[in-house]
């Protein structure tokens, strides 16, 4: 086949779109002749059948995890990203506590929005490569684990996010359902339930685009008869008080010690809700989310993570001191320009600041600086006066830091009457 003719097609059959997938797994095309693909997907989209197409394409491309043999009944969870969304590292053990298995294979930061994988190597030692022996039998003895897309599963997909990452094509429901879809059924759990983030924080800045991506993911899980629920939160704002990687582990630990801020704790009960409807476990959502927040209560989800940590070969003693991942040498305050009452963030600006201080991926060879982030101390509702602290830069390079400030000040808008506190239903 002729590669740049077909790029530039209307449609794609099953065949042609293998053809380009394969083509860019052995090499055949270059990074630049794929990007041109990626874009015309960015731009013109797939149809819901290529959508699937491309999915099942990422999914032959590798193997796939039998948890036949798990002795809970098993159910994912997936976030299409956020700033600040760390509820990954919360509801995961919380539900595992639950006699329910969570069975996770997840990514490494994309575009603006930091990864599950990046935030666990935060802790020293943690250990993101299992094999698929070792990865079952954790999932048996404890309930959960966390891998990186590692060996031969989903390779392609592997390779194409890396891409994506660095050529400004992240942002097109297409390439992130079947990116998740590929993940997420070839990781082998029973059901799967998805965070779709919608706001000025997320890649679905509309909550229509998020309804729209929503039930994409959705239709694909029906297709291969995995039964599939998205859940829709608000990301207009950073979630919780921390963004980055190793700041927002620490806020992990410190809200399955009963210490979060709400609307991360409310979140995290409403995904863990749906993660226990799912098992089977209760139609009840209100109930639910008690049940969830029982396990906060109890400390019981901690000990789960701890548990999780320790297997994986972490360094345990972030839970007795979480603020020993607060390692940047460098804490610059950003101020307000103005006095009043703030109604708009770009919380998109927050994700972009982290990467410019090193916390995120310019190009997929980029390694990552853990320990860089923003601390957000003003949100949407908040009454403030010209000079107070609206959030601190943590840094290791000052100079880099502070060429931030402007750039993070003025994504705060304000009015003269009070707002609204938002939540995150």
């Amino acid at each position: 086949m002729d590669i740049d003719k077909l790029i530039n097609q209307r449609k794609y059959t099953y065949d042609e779109l293998k053809f380009i997938v394969d083509s860019y797994m052995n090499n055949t095309i270059s990074d630049e002749k794929m990007t041109l693909f990626l874009k015309r997907v960015c731009k013109k989209g797939l149809s819901i059948k290529e959508t699937i197409d491309l999915t099942d394409i990422y999914i032959k491309s590798g193997s796939v995890v039998d948890l036949s043999n798990v002795k809970f009944p098993t159910v994912d969870k997936h976030s299409t990203g956020g700033i600040g969304d760390k509820v990954s590292l919360i509801v995961g053990p919380i539900v595992a506590a639950l006699d329910i298995a969570v069975p996770k294979m997840s990514g490494r930061g994309l575009g603006h929005t930091g990864g599950t994988i990046d935030k666990l190597e935060s802790i020293e030692g943690f250990k993101v490569s299992l094999t698929n022996e070792e990865f079952i039998n954790q999932v048996n003895d404890i309930g959960c684990a966390v891998i990186s897309q590692t060996g031969n599963i989903v390779p392609a997909d592997k390779k194409i996010y890396a891409l994506r990452d660095v050529t400004g094509t992240v942002d097109s429901i297409p390439l992130i359902a079947a990116s998740v879809m590929s993940k997420k059924i070839a990781a082998g759990a029973d059901k799967i339930l998805l965070e779709v983030t919608g706001g000025s924080g997320s890649f679905m800045e509309s909550e229509s685009r998020a309804r729209v991506l929503a039930e994409t993911m959705v239709n694909i899980g029906k297709m291969v008869d995995r039964e599939t629920i998205a859940v829709i939160t608000n990301m207009n704002q950073p979630l919780g008080k921390y963004c980055g990687n190793a700041l927002e582990t620490m806020e992990a630990i410190q809200t399955l010690k009963g210490k979060g801020e709400s609307d991360v704790t409310y979140v995290c009960c409403v995904l863990g809700a749906y993660m226990l409807k799912l098992a089977g476990k209760g139609d009840d959502i209100v109930a639910n989310m008690k049940l969830i927040q029982s396990k906060i209560d109890s400390k019981e989800g901690l000990k789960k993570f701890k548990e999780l940590v320790e297997r994986q070969g972490g360094d345990i003693t972030v839970f007795d001191k979480p603020e020993q991942l607060m390692k940047a040498r460098v804490k610059i305050p950003v101020e307000a320009s103005e006095s009043g009452y703030i109604y708009a963030i770009d919380a998109k600006n927050i994700g972009q600041a982290v990467v410019n201080i090193g916390g995120g991926r310019m190009k997929k060879e980029d390694s990552v600086d853990h320990y860089v982030g923003v601390e957000v101390l003003k949100k949407i509702g908040d009454e403030v006066s010209r000079g107070d602290i609206l959030m601190y830069i943590h840094a290791n390079n000052d100079e880099m830091a502070r060429k931030q400030v402007e750039f993070l000040r003025n994504s705060y808008k304000y009015a003269d009457s009070s707002i609204k506190k938002l939540t995150s239903k």
